[in-house]
């Protein structure tokens, strides 16, 4: 197993996510009710995919050692850039799950919070997922010695596995599925 063709893979899971998220609120633009079962699945879909355990990848095995092997630049990029935009990641979803909940209580004006922390989040992720795919990854590619290359893949197949006997990526994948048909057909 290739680690950072995984990741890559990946991406592209979120990304139709992200591609929801924008559809959700576009619906709410014109006038939609808020789903909050839907956005309880979205929450759901990008704390324990996204974030958790494709983030969970990148920061326990990639990033770690691109820091360690090549220093420097690999430093900046990873703490100052992929990292930082992780965090960034991670408030937007705590600001549009607190903004869902004063909605739920009947702050009206909450309604803004929920899109403008939803579209920002996919925003960022375009973006995040745009810099990763096309630099840190040819990057860490590029200067990564053969065996640290090697280490990474070992060390995702085996974080894999350990997901897979959850039926972690089974059970986000079907998520995403449902939420693409029930936008996609509006």
């Amino acid at each position: 197993m290739d680690g950072i063709v995984l990741m890559i893979d990946e991406h592209k899971k979120i990304k139709r996510m992200l591609d929801v998220i924008r559809k959700v609120c576009m619906d709410i633009m014109n006038g939609a009710e808020i789903e909050f079962k839907d956005f309880e699945n979205i929450i759901d879909f990008v704390r324990n995919y996204a974030d958790k355990h494709h983030h969970g990848k990148e920061e326990k095995f990639l990033f770690t050692k691109m820091v360690d092997e090549i220093g420097g630049a690999a430093e900046k990029l990873v703490k100052f850039g992929m990292l930082v935009e992780h965090d960034f990641g991670r408030m937007y979803i705590r600001d549009l799950e607190e903004a869902l909940e004063k909605y739920k209580s009947g702050n009206e004006e909450a309604k803004l919070d929920i899109v403008a922390n939803a579209v920002s989040y996919a925003n960022l992720l375009f973006r995040h997922i745009d810099r990763e795919d096309n630099v840190a990854y040819s990057f860490a590619k590029r200067e990564l010695c053969k065996d640290t290359l090697s280490k990474i893949d070992i060390e995702c197949e085996e974080f894999e596995i350990e997901a897979h006997k959850e039926g972690l990526q089974d059970r986000y994948i079907k998520v995403l599925e449902m939420l693409e048909k029930k936008y996609n057909e509006v």
